[in-house]
């Protein structure tokens, strides 16, 4: 059986005897610099100085240096910025002022795994992944509460990378919730997975497709919205608590036979055909390679189908029913401060 570590398996004082360099101040560095500075972790953001980032982060009230002062001054760098970056920054800005004996870190396998950055043999390379949204990350936290993580090791130089991975991953609230190990392959891929044929890019496409079939034999938009995206989160909260058999108590007798009988008509063979073709693609580095020239040559199909999907009915009613719920003026996410 899998080890889960949790807080009381974990000496969490070995991550508060290094300097963290941050580097990056988006969702996940926002959410994870913070909490280690409330777990009471020395931290500094190595950021483009002048830059907005910059100016959030001093809002915070964290001390920022350029991403080479950082690097040099810490014990630990943790690569926070987009994958589409980080091997050009660490080739220009953060290998050239690394020492022996440092920690490299990451939370998502991609440029190590696909070979992008090839770190020095006297570094320690480890990932902290928190499996969800760095803002999620801040608001677990803020709530006593954590989100889990997995830790791997690429690289263990100094023979001490998992106590660090650990206590660092305990210092951003994992410990409360629990910590498995992997490695950096399996993260990179069952991750990239998930995110295209799951969580993000078959639940999205099954909402859409939901309420256009609804919009388009007739009924209102509005109902639509709430039967296929609005109920969508009730429904998940029960399976993350319990999984698919406490939602499916919860849930009406009809709801349940239905969910059972028709959903693999949905999502049956061709979709898990799909599915392997996407598995493959990732597994081979397709997707890697793919997505890479997609970010250096401008990002044209990209936004593209952010502005596609922007327009989109859904869209323009979800936002007008959304300004009436509770929580409208308190968020997770603001885009001005995190």
């Amino acid at each position: 059986m899998v080890k889960i570590y949790t807080d009381k398996d974990i000496d969490k004082s070995v991550i508060k005897t290094k300097k963290i360099a941050i580097i990056g101040f988006g969702s996940q560095g926002y959410g994870q610099s913070l909490n280690l500075k409330d777990s009471g972790c020395d931290v500094v953001l190595g950021l483009r100085l002048g830059g907005n980032s910059d100016k959030k982060a001093k809002q915070y009230g964290f001390k920022t240096m350029t991403i080479e002062d950082a690097v040099k001054w810490a014990d630990v760098v943790q690569i926070l910025i987009p994958d589409e970056v980080q091997a050009e920054v660490y080739e220009n800005q953060i290998k050239p002022n690394m020492r022996k004996g440092q920690y490299l870190m990451f939370s998502h396998g991609f440029n190590i795994h696909f070979k992008r950055i090839k770190a020095p043999d006297d570094i320690n390379v480890i990932m902290v992944a928190p499996k969800g949204p760095g803002h999620t990350v801040r608001s677990e936290y803020l709530e006593g509460k954590g989100v889990p993580s997995l830790i791997a090791i690429y690289q263990d130089f100094t023979g001490d990378s998992k106590q660090i991975a650990l206590s660092y991953a305990s210092a951003i609230g994992a410990g409360r919730a629990g910590i498995l190990e992997t490695t950096f392959r399996e993260e990179t891929e069952t991750d990239l997975f998930g995110e295209q044929a799951v969580i993000c890019g078959g639940i999205s496409a099954l909402i859409k497709s939901g309420f256009d079939t609804l919009v388009e034999a007739g009924y209102s938009p509005y109902m639509a919205y709430f039967e296929t995206l609005h109920e969508m989160k009730l429904i998940v909260d029960l399976i993350y608590q319990g999984g698919l058999n406490d939602m499916r108590y919860s849930i009406s007798n009809t709801a349940e036979y239905g969910d059972m009988t028709r959903g693999p008509q949905v999502i049956g063979n061709e979709s898990k055909l799909a599915m392997k073709e996407i598995l493959k693609n990732i597994q081979s580095g397709k997707f890697a390679d793919e997505f890479l020239n997609e970010m250096k040559s401008g990002c044209k199909k990209l936004n593209e189908l952010r502005k596609e999907n922007c327009d989109t009915q859904i869209e323009k009613v979800g936002k007008q029913i959304r300004t009436s719920f509770v929580w409208s003026d308190n968020k997770i996410i603001n885009r001005e401060k995190n």
